[in-house]
């Protein structure tokens, strides 16, 4: 009944021609987009200068992942980062994630859960040396850094394969 009241002429779909805005925000700024620009690879290209060891992170765990994920990283309302079950049951740090750097990558921006992006480069180091030491996969007094995260292997790399069964390179 509403349409039937609307005239045609309102009721026609905007000119594709047109090049008008809608005076809504602005572009961003090189600056804006560089302060975003924080993705880090598998490869650690784009690992940010830093460093953190396991008992850096053991005061930042107490302080900011505790509260979700236990007191030792098993699991409290949020999932388990500690754990080596080799089924991969429950997924942890250490029986499925692939990349360490990608673990910093991940901490760094969506972590902790109720401010997201707050950890410093060497906050995230620590928490990340700390995750890989209780998992058994580095030794307790290993830096972490730029230079040495993106060489650690972790042990599920090899459960990802590339897999081009479709047609084109996917994951399995």
């Amino acid at each position: 009944m509403l349409a039937a009241s609307v005239p045609a002429a309102t009721a026609q779909p905007p000119s594709t021609g047109t090049q008008g805005t809608f005076g809504l925000g602005r572009a961003a700024t090189t600056a804006e987009i560089e302060a975003l620009d924080i993705d880090v690879r598998p490869d650690g290209w784009g690992l940010p200068p830093g460093r953190g060891n396991a008992a850096d992170g053991a005061r930042v765990w107490e302080r900011t992942c505790r509260v979700c994920h236990g007191p030792e990283g098993k699991g409290g309302t949020a999932a388990p980062v500690v754990g080596r079950a080799p089924n991969g049951r429950p997924p942890t740090v250490g029986n499925f994630w692939p990349y360490a750097t990608t673990l910093y990558d991940y901490i760094n921006r969506a972590m902790p859960r109720n401010a997201p992006g707050t950890l410093t480069s060497d906050q995230v180091y620590g928490v990340v040396a700390w995750i890989l030491v209780r998992n058994e996969i580095i030794p307790d007094d290993a830096e972490m850094n730029a230079e040495t995260l993106p060489q650690v292997v972790m042990p599920a790399r090899a459960r990802f394969v590339p897999d081009d069964r479709r047609g084109g390179r996917e994951v399995r």
